[in-house]
């Protein structure tokens, strides 16, 4: 019999792993861990955990239709895995890839377990279209500037096509016996979450509109996918059909750049904690607390900042362009290091990826693989009179701005700009 062990890939549908598992046994036994390793350090209100829990559940519930379930624990996966693999005499170990620096740890420690009791363990690609060692230069180094990743990407799509894993015909193949029902939010230590997780669109009109919306905050015209594709609640390959058909390739390009961040951390999994360019390493930065806290709170006195952070506090949620400004502010006119910034997003967004995450942070301060220069700072007064000069998206999440209450910048532009760069090439000088 073989065990699957679903992970970033929570549904029956067009999942390559559970596929595979299902094509090759008769007896295909599901089961999900809630990774102690990663949720004792999460709060017992996340939402994240709740998106999880409604969507296991989801699957064991369409799985008790076919006479089986899915088996559930909170726990070490080594243990729980391993545990289950003796109590059912599994054969093999079926899961889909993940390319996170944990992750590939933790497998490569369970693969070789496995092997102390004779348990194969198969992963397979289903996260992405191509693997972070699918699209290389010509010399077979792994590209570091998105524009060329990207032609070479699309080029590659084109000539391959999107593949399907039909795994939602083949439930007959599920292993079939009296499951218990999967433990309560409560009964694994977590509350309902603080958020409610919007619906996300897949619609041909949002990725038509795409170009002309995504930049504009008060429109809300973005696609909310990110934290369904985190956790593989839809397939990304039926998003990235619908995206080639519409009439804009920009929602495609993101895409792509997901793919893009992705790769780079596969290759340089260090960036999660230095800089991609080294010598960005040496800047000084002032790490203030109390402007640090300011931030976090979204009381800086430039009113486009203030609503990003307040929109991300409230909801769980930012609106891509603004988190390229709240981004610069942080790094550029604070001066605070960008992995101060990185984990609290980490904490905040519900769409948290840590490729995306770390690879835009690193954009922003210009220590990562960006060839644009360190002296990019954004203006913030300019990027409210460009993106929401009606002011719609800041009166929303910043009520009092405009009356005696709102605060002061912090700080001014020119004097931060100033400062910046003479601190940045100071430590680019060493």
């Amino acid at each position: 019999m073989i065990l699957f062990w679903f992970r970033r890939d929570l549904r029956e549908a067009d999942n390559a792993g559970f596929f595979h598992a299902l094509s090759d046994a008769n007896a295909v036994l599901p089961v999900f861990v809630f990774d102690e390793n990663i949720t004792n350090k999460l709060p017992k209100n996340d939402a994240r955990v709740g998106f999880i829990h409604k969507h296991i559940s989801k699957l064991d519930t369409t799985f008790r239709e076919k006479g089986s379930g899915v088996l559930v624990k909170k726990g070490n996966p080594l243990d729980c895995i391993s545990s289950w693999c003796t109590a059912y005499n599994i054969t093999a170990v079926y899961t889909n890839e993940d390319y996170e620096p944990y992750a590939r740890e933790r497998d490569a420690e369970m693969q070789r377990k496995l092997a102390t009791i004779g348990v194969a363990f198969k992963t397979f690609k289903d996260q992405v279209l191509f693997a972070p060692d699918e699209v290389l230069k010509k010399d077979g180094t792994p590209y570091r500037v998105y524009t060329p990743y990207s032609r070479i990407w699309l080029a590659q799509m084109e000539e391959m096509g999107v593949p399907n894993f039909p795994s939602e015909t083949l439930l007959d193949n599920l292993f079939k016996s009296d499951f218990e029902d999967i433990p309560s939010l409560e009964a694994l230590g977590f509350t309902k979450g603080q958020h409610d997780i919007p619906a996300a669109s897949e619609s041909k009109s949002m990725m038509d509109a795409y170009d002309d919306t995504r930049n504009f905050p008060a429109m809300d015209s973005t696609s909310k996918l990110g934290v369904y594709l985190r956790f593989g609640a839809v397939s990304v390959r039926k998003i990235i059909e619908k995206a080639r058909k519409s009439t804009q390739p920009t929602f495609l390009k993101e895409l792509v750049w997901r793919e893009f961040f992705m790769q780079v951390l596969w290759h340089y999994p260090h960036t999660t904690e230095s800089s991609f360019k080294p010598q960005y390493d040496r800047i000084d930065w002032r790490n203030n607390e109390a402007d640090f806290k300011k931030w976090c709170e979204g009381k800086t006195g430039y009113p486009l900042v203030d609503a990003g952070m307040r929109e991300l506090n409230q909801t769980g949620f930012m609106h891509n362009r603004v988190r390229m400004l709240v981004g610069s502010f942080l790094c550029k006119h604070l001066l605070i290091d960008w992995r101060w910034g990185e984990a609290y997003f980490a904490e905040k967004l519900l769409d948290y990826e840590q490729s995306s995450n770390v690879g835009n942070w690193q954009w922003v301060a210009g220590s990562g693989v960006d060839a644009a220069p360190y002296f990019r700072v954004f203006n913030p007064t300019e990027q409210v009179k460009k993106f929401d000069k009606d002011h719609k998206y800041i009166q929303k999440w910043v009520p009092e701005y405009q009356t005696l209450t709102y605060p002061n910048q912090m700080v001014e532009h020119k004097m931060a700009r100033e400062r910046c760069l003479q601190t940045y090439k100071a430590g680019l000088a060493t």
